[in-house]
């Protein structure tokens, strides 16, 4: 069946929306990209960008706790990946970077014999959940640590694997977050990290983003800000990881499913999780609000008219060692 047109009828439009929405949360009154070429500019927005984030990661904790069981069910395709390139050793100590609720470092922690996972985001909030899931499923053998990816806290050369699901995109400075990887990564170590593939293979995601951007003005971006779709260039991570100095690069689609059930479930769960959601909402009034759940609803009923809401997805797992 095809689409309504509204919504989801301007598909190549949807990173550019997307990147606005991202933008209406983390990059108001921002001139760091003015400024690249002053250095103590730059450090001082990097530093604001990296405030603004863990603030926005810390107040949506919640949410994030509420709805853990159907997104880390969603997410799980790309762990399984990411932890079958790491191949983790029974020694092995592994860095988890923006571990979030805990995903895939507590899963990892479990097939290790000895060896540990150290879970990193930059969120205080959201570690305090991934401790409270590691107690709940008998798992000793972790640390967590609140850092900056781009400052991480380690030594040279400590770990045999990292990981990093779905956190790339959201780096302020990607290269350097991947040099800072690279960094505490062993020689012979490897890299394992997923990204959001296109938008046209993301439907869970543009069909309530493009309804939000069809129906408000919102401010462009500047170019290359942080957003859901800012890493899925085919290629794009895997050129990051070379220019990071990883060699043995690989990349792969791996498809994943998100299994609502309910259009009620997948509107609660994407406003109460999504921080660019929120905020674009936010700007709406009660009526404008009531109108992009309706047609949010339309489009997503019209695409699963049978009621059961399990929408398709589509993300890249690249790989490299050191």
């Amino acid at each position: 069946m095809a689409d309504k047109p509204g919504a989801t009828e301007c598909i190549p439009q949807l990173l550019k929306a997307l990147t606005v929405l991202y933008h209406a949360t983390f990059w108001r009154n921002s001139n760091y990209w003015q400024s690249k070429n002053k250095k103590s500019k730059m450090e001082q927005k990097l530093e604001q960008i990296r405030n603004q984030q863990k603030e926005s990661w810390n107040k949506f904790s919640a949410g994030w706790k509420k709805w853990d069981d159907l997104v880390m069910d969603f997410l799980k395709p790309m762990g399984v990946e990411i932890i079958r390139l790491l191949n983790p050793q029974d020694h092995d100590v592994i860095l988890d970077v923006a571990s979030g609720t805990g995903e895939p470092g507590l899963t990892i922690a479990t097939k290790l014999n000895g060896g540990k996972v150290i879970l990193t985001d930059l969120a205080e909030d959201m570690l305090t959940i991934a401790r409270e899931n590691a107690i709940q499923r008998g798992i000793k053998n972790i640390e967590t640590v609140t850092c900056d990816v781009c400052e991480l806290p380690f030594p040279d050369n400590t770990f045999d694997g990292i990981s990093c699901r779905f956190g790339f995109m959201f780096f302020p400075d990607m290269l350097l977050a991947a040099k800072e990887m690279v960094r505490v990564l062993k020689p012979g170590g490897k890299i394992a990290a997923s990204v959001w593939n296109v938008p046209e293979k993301n439907f869970w995601v543009t069909a309530i983003m493009g309804t939000i951007n069809k129906n408000l003005e919102l401010p462009p971006p500047p170019p290359g800000a942080p957003g859901m779709f800012r890493c899925a260039k085919d290629g794009f991570i895997s050129d990051l990881f070379l220019q990071a100095g990883l060699k043995n690069i690989s990349q792969k689609e791996i498809p994943g499913k998100l299994n609502c059930k309910t259009i009620d479930a997948y509107w609660n769960m994407q406003t109460e999780v999504g921080a660019p959601i929120v905020a674009a909402l936010s700007k709406a009034n009660d009526e404008m609000r009531e109108k992009i759940k309706r047609e949010t609803y339309e489009t997503v009923n019209q695409k699963y008219p049978d009621g059961n809401i399990i929408i398709d997805s589509s993300a890249l797992v690249i790989y490299g060692e050191k």
